[in-house]
C-alpha cells in the first residue's frame, strides 16, 4: 500500500481509485476513493452528452490510478459506455473489470455508515439511498477492491466522505480545463525547457507538501460557489499581507510541520490482514519500517503544534481564529501526544536523511522495554560502527584520504572514492565499480558481508518496535477523525499561506486586488491582466470587461493575433482566481459568482474520436448549449470558421441569439465583422473591437480594447499581398468585398432607426442596474438617477 500512497517523483502521483457505473437512463455513478488520505468522494449525475463530457471532467479532476467497471456492456443508446470510454480515452490508467455483483448498493450503504467518519445522516444515505443507489454500488465496488487487492481492512468510521461533492463547486469540463492552461501549457510538448509559458498551476505552486499541491489542483479544477467560504479566505489573505509578522510567523512554522504529514493518516486508517501478509509473503520488517516512520512523523507534527498555537493566537479572520479553536484548543492532540512519548523516545524526530531515517526508526522505542530489541540495536550499532571503520582502514592501506562511506536505502552503504585520487586502477578488493560524476562508487566483499548483517539487525528492530507499538496503534485508531482534521488544516494553510499570500507578496504592490462579489450584480473588471502572460511580458496592455443583465453578451473582434483568445483565457482565468480565494490581476473586481465555466477554443481535427474540426467545434458547442445554466459564464472563440462562410456564419449567428435569449453571461470573439449586426436589434449586446492600425500596408496591433466597431479595411486583403498572392488576384477580391461591405453597412443603418427606442431602454436599465449594486452614498445616487432622467428625456426629444 505505502508504494502506491507515495507515489512517484515528488510524490504526486495520482493515489485515487475510482468506480463507474451507468444505467439505461444515461446516469452515472461516481466512487473515488483516495488511498493518500483516506477519503471518499461520491457523485452522481444525468450524463448530458454522448461524448461523455461530463465523466471526462471527474475523471480529469480525480487523476485515476485505477478505474474499475463491471464485466457486462449496459450503456444507454447512443452512448459508446463507460467501459469502452476508459479504453478510448484513459488506456494509460489501468482498468479493472469486475463482476457486476460486486456494484451491490445495499453492501454501499452499509459499508459507508460504517466507515465514514462523520454522522450517517449528513451524508443524506437514509432519506436519498434509493435515489442515489448508483454511486453507493461504485462504492461497494472500490472497497471490495481495495480491501483485496491492498490486504487491509478500513478502519470504522475514518473515513472522511464526501457526497455529490462536485456539484457544491464550480464546473469546468475537462475541454476547458484544457482550453483554459489551468493544470498544463497548451502544445507544452513543444516548449523547450528554457520556455517561460507556465499553467496558472504552476504560477501557483510554491507549496510545501504534497497535500497541499494537491488541494490547489483541486480548487483550481473545482473552485468554490459559497460567497462565505470565498468571503473567508480572503479576509485571512487580507489579514496575511497587512501583518507582516503573522504571514512570516506562519510560513516558518509550516515548515516544522513534515511535508508528508497528510500521508500518515491511511498507516491509521486501514489496517492490514494479518492472514493475507502470511500467504503472500510481504516483508514485515519493510511494512513495520513504514509503520514506525508514520509515528515518527505523526510526534513531529504533534510537537510543532504548540508552535502553530503561538502564532495564530491573535489572528483576526475566521479562518485562521477557527483553526485556532478546532486545532490549538484541542485536548485529543496532547493525549495522542502524550500516548507516544510514553513509548517513543523523546529526542526521535522524522528525518529525510536515509541513514538518520533508519537510525531514528531503530531507536525509536524507549531502551528498557523490549531485551530483544536491545540486542538488535546492539547489533545494528556494531555492524555501523565496523563498517565506518573499515572505511578508516581502506582510507590508510590504500591511501585515499578522500574516500567517504555513503548511504542509501536501496544498497546500504558503499564507497565513493573522487576519481582525482586514484592513480592507475584501485585494488582488486574493490567490486561493484561505477562511474559517477567525478567519482567512483565502490564495495567490498567485507563491506558487503556488514551490509547484510546490518540490514538484518535493522529489520530485528523494526519487527520488534512495531510489536512494542501495536497498543499505541490501537489508541491512535480511536482518535483517527481529529488526525484528518489536522492533514485538512495544514493542507489548507499551506495553499493560502505558502501558495496564495506568497504568490501576492512577491508582485509589486497593488498589482493583485480582493475581488467584491454580488449575488445578482454586474461583473466588471478594471484593468485586468492575464496571471501568466503578464510575467513573460514586461509592457502587457490591461483591458477592462463589464457585463450585467442589461448587457450580458459581448462581442469582441478584431483580426487575427489582436489578442482575442488572450483576452478570453485572461477573463476566466481572473474568474477562477476569484472563486478559489485569492487575489485577482486587475485594478478593480466586482463579480457575480458562477456555476459553471464552458469554452469553446481552438481549432484541429480529433483523429483518436474521427472527428473532423468542424465536428469537434459542433460537439463543443452542443455540450455547452445543453448544460448551460443562468449563472453560467460562456467563452466562445472564432465558431463557425471551420465550415462554409454562410453555413458558419449562420450558426455563430442563431447560437448567439440563443445565448442572448438565456440572459446568461457571454463573450463571444469572432473576426466576422458581420456578427456586428446583432447589437443594432438585441440591446443586450454590446460590440467591442482590438485597436489595430494600418502603416504601410501592415497592421500594427494595439492590444487595447476600445467600444464600438473598428472596420479594420480589407487586413484579409493585406495579409494575403504579404503572403505573396498576385496583385491582379488581390484587386478582384478587394472589388467584390466592397460590395459586399457597402450592402451590409445600409442594412445596418435600417436596423438601427428600427431599434433604437429599445436601445435606449436597455441603456437607462444598465445604470440603474450599476446603481442598485454601487457603495456611493444616497446623495451621489440621487444626482446621478436625476443626471440619468434628464439625459433620458433629452435623448428621447
Amino acid at each position: 500500500m505505502e508504494d502506491e500512497v507515495e507515489g512517484g517523483v515528488g510524490g504526486e502521483r495520482s493515489s485515487f481509485v475510482i468506480s463507474l457505473i451507468e444505467n439505461r437512463a444515461k446516469e452515472v455513478g461516481v466512487a473515488a476513493f483516495d488511498l493518500r488520505s483516506a477519503s471518499l468522494h461520491l457523485s452522481q449525475y444525468i450524463e448530458t452528452s454522448s461524448s461523455y463530457q461530463n465523466t471526462k471532467t471527474l475523471l480529469h479532476f480525480y487523476d485515476a490510478m485505477v478505474i474499475i467497471v463491471p464485466s457486462n456492456k449496459f450503456a444507454p443508446d447512443g452512448m459508446i459506455g463507460v467501459s469502452e470510454l476508459v479504453d478510448k480515452f484513459y488506456s494509460t490508467t489501468k482498468k479493472v473489470v469486475v463482476a457486476r455483483g460486486c456494484f451491490d448498493d445495499t453492501k454501499g450503504a452499509l459499508l459507508v455508515k460504517s466507515l465514514a467518519a462523520k454522522e450517517p445522516s449528513a451524508l443524506g444515505l437514509d432519506t436519498y439511498y434509493k435515489q442515489y443507489y448508483l454511486c453507493l454500488a461504485a462504492a461497494a465496488a472500490t472497497i471490495k477492491w481495495i480491501e483485496a487487492e491492498k490486504g487491509v481492512i478500513v478502519t470504522n468510521h475514518s473515513l472522511m466522505v464526501t457526497f455529490n461533492g462536485s456539484f457544491d463547486h464550480v464546473n469546468i469540463d475537462a475541454t476547458s480545463a484544457q482550453n483554459l492552461e489551468i493544470i498544463e501549457p497548451l502544445n507544452s510538448s513543444l516548449w523547450g525547457t528554457s520556455n517561460k509559458k507556465r499553467s496558472v498551476f504552476h504560477m501557483l505552486k510554491t507549496t510545501r507538501t504534497i497535500g497541499g499541491t494537491r488541494l490547489l489542483r483541486a480548487n483550481l479544477l473545482q473552485p468554490l460557489k459559497d460567497i462565505e467560504t470565498i468571503n473567508a479566505r480572503l479576509d485571512c489573505l487580507d489579514e496575511l499581507m497587512s501583518n507582516e509578522e503573522l504571514f512570516f510567523g506562519l510560513t516558518q512554522v509550516l515548515r516544522k510541520f513534515p511535508k508528508e504529514t497528510d500521508r500518515v493518516l491511511c498507516h491509521f486508517c486501514f489496517k492490514p490482514k494479518k492472514v493475507t501478509n502470511q500467504v503472500l509473503s510481504y516483508d514485515t520488517s519493510k511494512k513495520s519500517q513504514v509503520l514506525i516512520s508514520s509515528i515518527i512523523l505523526l510526534k513531529t507534527a504533534l510537537e510543532a503544534l504548540p508552535l502553530l498555537s503561538k502564532v495564530l493566537k491573535d489572528a483576526k479572520s475566521f479562518v485562521l481564529g477557527n483553526i485556532y479553536k478546532s486545532i490549538c484548543e484541542n485536548g485529543k492532540y496532547a493525549s495522542i501526544r502524550k500516548s507516544i512519548c510514553d513509548v517513543i523516545d523523546e529526542d526521535v524526530l522524522h528525518a529525510r536523511v536515509p541513514f538518520v531515517a533508519r537510525t531514528q526508526q531503530c531507536f525509536a522505542v524507549k531502551a528498557g522495554i523490549d531485551g530483544l530489541l536491545d540486542v538488535a540495536r546492539r547489533s545494528f550499532c556494531d555492524t555501523s560502527e565496523a563498517m565506518h571503520n573499515l572505511a578508516n582502514k581502506y582510507r590508510e592501506d590504500f591511501h585515499l584520504p578522500n574516500l567517504k562511506i555513503p548511504f542509501n536505502n536501496r544498497q546500504g552503504f558503499y564507497f565513493s572514492i573522487p576519481r582525482r585520487d586514484i592513480n592507475g586502477n584501485l585494488p582488486g578488493k574493490f567490486i561493484q565499480l561505477l562511474k559517477h560524476g567525478n567519482n567512483i562508487h565502490c564495495s567490498t566483499l567485507e563491506l558487503a558481508s556488514l551490509n547484510v548483517r546490518n540490514k538484518s539487525a535493522a529489520a530485528e528492530c523494526y519487527v520488534r518496535t512495531e510489536l512494542c507499538l501495536e497498543g499505541l496503534v490501537d489508541a491512535i485508531r480511536k482518535d483517527v477523525s481529529v488526525l484528518t482534521v489536522l492533514a485538512e488544516v495544514l493542507c489548507l494553510l499551506d495553499m493560502l499561506v505558502n501558495s496564495f499570500a506568497h504568490t501576492i507578496s512577491t508582485k509589486p504592490v497593488d498589482r493583485y486586488t480582493r475581488p467584491e462579489f454580488t449575488e445578482n450584480g454586474p461583473y466588471a473588471i478594471d484593468s485586468g491582466r492575464h496571471p501568466i502572460l503578464e510575467s513573460i511580458h514586461n509592457d502587457f496592455i490591461p483591458n477592462n470587461i463589464f457585463l450585467s443583465e442589461a448587457s450580458n453578451m459581448v462581442i469582441v473582434m478584431g483580426p487575427n493575433m489582436s489578442g482575442k483568445s488572450t483576452y478570453l483565457q485572461q477573463i476566466c482565468l481572473i474568474v477562477i482566481l476569484a472563486q478559489i480565494g485569492c487575489y485577482v490581476p486587475a485594478r478593480f473586481a466586482s463579480l457575480r459568482v458562477v456555476d459553471r465555466i464552458f469554452t469553446r477554443m481552438g481549432t484541429g481535427d480529433s483523429l483518436e474520436c474521427n472527428s473532423s474540426t468542424f465536428m469537434t467545434e459542433m460537439r463543443e458547442t452542443s455540450f455547452v448549449m445543453q448544460n448551460v445554466s443562468p449563472r453560467s459564464l460562456i467563452v466562445m472563440d472564432e465558431l463557425g470558421r471551420a465550415t462554409s462562410s454562410a453555413d458558419g456564419f449562420a450558426i455563430a449567428w442563431s447560437c448567439c441569439e440563443h445565448l442572448v435569449s438565456l440572459k446568461v453571461y457571454t463573450i463571444f470573439a469572432t473576426h466576422m465583422e458581420n456578427l456586428s449586426e446583432l447589437s443594432t436589434i438585441y440591446p443586450n449586446v454590446k460590440i467591442l473591437h482590438f485597436d489595430v492600425d494600418v502603416k504601410n500596408n501592415r497592421l500594427d496591433f494595439k492590444f487595447q480594447l476600445k467600444d464600438g466597431i473598428r472596420h479594420v479595411p480589407h487586413y484579409g486583403l493585406l495579409l494575403a499581398g504579404i503572403a505573396g498572392l498576385p496583385s491582379s488576384v488581390i484587386e478582384t477580391a478587394r472589388s467584390i468585398t466592397s460590395k459586399i461591405t457597402e450592402k451590409e453597412a445600409r442594412r445596418m443603418e435600417v436596423n438601427c432607426m428600427e431599434y433604437n427606442s429599445i436601445q435606449m431602454v436597455y441603456r437607462i436599465a444598465q445604470r440603474l442596474i450599476c446603481l442598485k449594486y454601487s457603495s456611493q452614498d444616497e446623495d451621489s445616487i440621487r444626482e446621478a438617477l436625476q443626471n440619468l432622467k434628464e439625459s433620458y428625456i433629452e435623448e428621447k426629444l
